[in-house]
């Protein structure tokens, strides 16, 4: 029989896949109004923002819940750190590519229209009080809780307020810089870390209800894909290569990285149905 939290952790870890599909509904419903745009990041700018941005929350939560021990919960911990910011700064959009927005750039080939810099500084400024507090409340929960629960956690505290530190710094001092790169940055950080934990997954030798065989090759695959996939997004994306038609690669290049993300907690789920330790390995 299941106990309690094996169930907590079965619908945590299938929930983050969950929120790729509540991503991908709420684009596709998004389309059918508005069309095919450059990329998912660019549905910020639609009706579907409120989906994109609730999912990739709700992602990080979950994530950081399940972030488990060692170097893996540092890992987990800062990749759950990048996604808030993912979702509350947008990308820079090209004039003419999103509707409603065909003059928000004026002369400039790409901008973060003027309309929505405020509401990344009220999201922005959200994150880092509560990331701030999240730190400080986790640093005196670990020192009253003693018994090396402070040595377990350092690296993870450690990178949030490394993390929570450098954005802090970008937004107040270098803005534009920030407002305009941030989106890119973040996403590559997000992807990227999913990516190594893979990695991480497919050297474990620990009992397994997968074959270890399988299992190793299947993490393997997720994470060679993911890093190549970042790799040629970052490329078309710096190149300016944005694209139209029925499969822009920016969006096909996005759509991929998202798959992968939700086939890696879909692994997860299967591996680890019967465990009530959120532990990754």
């Amino acid at each position: 029989m299941s106990t309690s939290l094996q169930r907590t952790y079965r619908n945590l870890r299938v929930g983050i896949a969950g929120t790729v599909a509540l991503i991908g509904i709420s684009v596709g419903v998004t389309a059918a109004n508005v069309g095919i745009l450059p990329s998912i990041s660019a549905y910020y700018y639609t009706p579907a923002r409120n989906v994109f941005v609730g999912a990739l929350v709700a992602a990080a939560i979950a994530i950081i819940a399940l972030s488990g021990r060692g170097i893996q919960r540092a890992l987990l911990d800062a990749a759950g750190l990048f996604a808030p910011l993912v979702a509350v700064v947008p990308t820079p959009i090209r004039a003419g590519t999103v509707p409603g927005y065909e003059n928000a750039c004026g002369s400039a080939a790409s901008c973060v229209p003027a309309d929505a810099v405020a509401d990344v500084d009220a999201g922005v400024a959200t994150y880092l009080i509560a990331g701030a507090v999240t730190v400080v409340v986790a640093l005196v929960g670990t020192l009253v809780a003693g018994g090396g629960a402070f040595s377990r956690s350092v690296s993870s505290l450690a990178v949030a307020g490394a993390v929570l530190l450098f954005v802090a710094v970008s937004w107040l001092f270098f803005r534009d810089v920030f407002v305009a790169t941030a989106h890119l940055l973040s996403a590559v950080a997000f992807f990227g870390l999913i990516a190594v934990v893979a990695v991480a997954n497919a050297f474990d030798r620990s009992p397994t209800t997968m074959p270890r065989q399988w299992r190793t090759a299947v993490y393997w695959i997720i994470a060679v894909a993911m890093a190549v996939d970042i790799v040629v997004l970052v490329a078309v994306v710096v190149s300016g290569t944005t694209g139209s038609g029925a499969f822009p690669p920016v969006l096909v290049g996005e759509a991929i990285a998202l798959l992968l993300f939700a086939a890696f907690w879909v692994v997860q789920s299967v591996e680890k149905w019967g465990d009530d330790d959120p532990s990754i390995i």
